[in-house]
């Protein structure tokens, strides 16, 4: 009878081991860091003696926040490559980094994916400074996961991850440079084509003021109390980055000069008079005979580029224009 039970008990195992489920090689990267190769658009997670990889073009991860539940969606194809890899010994970057990888320690088993989907879920990282309360955006994470993936073991037989059982890979942050607002406080009035436009710009940033309320905003009499007008389709606000240096002249060229080339976009968000935000404040003074200094500010402004967006805080000082 011991015989018999016993003999069943192995039979049970071996039948457990080959149920399609992972046995040996457990793929388990839950706690391990998303790292970047600095020569190559490599992902990858090291645990142990064993890496986990994602070949993908970096221009997947767009500088823009995705919007709630709809992640961008990559099939995994061609270019696009996840690799699980197990080495004789605990692997490094230059494994994987280098133009010309480290021989040891050696690969001894090797898992490519065949099919999958590789969602993408963005979210901006944001810095917000305590006085002013201006934020900052200094990169996006990037929440990455793998949906109905099947692996291909080296003996042939597949390892899938199908329906609802999602593979999640991690995080990748990546950093963009916060835009500059290098601007000192003298702006200037368009003079051409007689438009309403004031701008404020230094290399290659432009800070641009369209305004249809031009003419009641910039009257030339000393203010008792500041003049004001909401954000608007008429009452334009944006700021924008440039491939290279612009000058006063860019302003007033028609068409728009094919160089330096737009990058950046930011639109100023409505203004809502009920919650106080999205307004445009210009207070005057006199200069001098003949002369007002006109000075603005944005109160709760809130700019907006795609799904992203950054505070400009309670009271930003756009700058100054004087008016004979």
């Amino acid at each position: 009878m011991k015989r018999i039970l016993g003999l069943l008990a192995i039979v049970l195992f071996m039948n457990a081991c080959d149920d399609g489920e992972l046995t040996v090689d457990t793929i388990n990267f839950d706690d391990v860091q998303v790292q970047k190769c600095s020569q190559k658009e490599i992902l990858y997670k090291i645990s142990d003696s064993k890496m986990l990889i994602l070949a993908i073009p970096f221009d997947n991860f767009e500088n823009d926040e995705t919007p709630e539940n709809n992640p961008t969606e990559v099939n995994i194809t061609g270019n696009i490559q996840v690799i699980y890899r197990q080495y004789s010994a605990a692997p490094t970057s230059a494994n994987i980094c280098d133009l010309v990888t480290a021989a040891t320690p050696n690969v001894i088993e090797e898992w490519n994916a065949t099919s999958g989907t590789i969602q993408i879920t963005s979210t901006a990282i944001k810095s917000v400074n305590s006085t002013t309360g201006i934020t900052q955006i200094t990169g996006y994470r990037h929440y990455i996961v793998f949906k109905n993936i099947t692996f291909l073991k080296p003996d042939g037989s597949t390892q899938a991850y199908l329906g609802e059982d999602t593979f999640v890979f991690g995080n990748y942050n990546a950093t963009v440079s916060p835009l500059a607002f290098g601007f000192d406080e003298e702006a200037n009035k368009s003079t051409c084509n007689n438009d309403n436009r004031i701008f404020n710009f230094n290399s290659s940033e432009a800070f641009i003021l369209d305004l249809a309320d031009f003419a009641t905003l910039f009257a030339d009499e000393v203010t008792t109390t500041p003049r004001t007008a909401l954000i608007s389709a008429t009452n334009k606000v944006n700021y924008r980055l440039y491939s290279g240096t612009i000058n006063n002249a860019y302003f007033c060229t028609t068409p728009v000069p094919a160089t330096p080339i737009l990058t950046q976009n930011w639109i100023a968000n409505n203004g809502v008079a009920a919650e106080g935000s999205g307004i445009i404040e210009v207070t005057t003074t006199s200069s001098s005979p003949g002369f007002f200094q006109h000075t603005i500010r944005l109160k709760k402004v809130t700019m907006t580029k795609g799904n992203s967006d950054f505070y400009l805080g309670d009271d930003y000082l756009y700058g100054t224009i004087i008016t004979p």
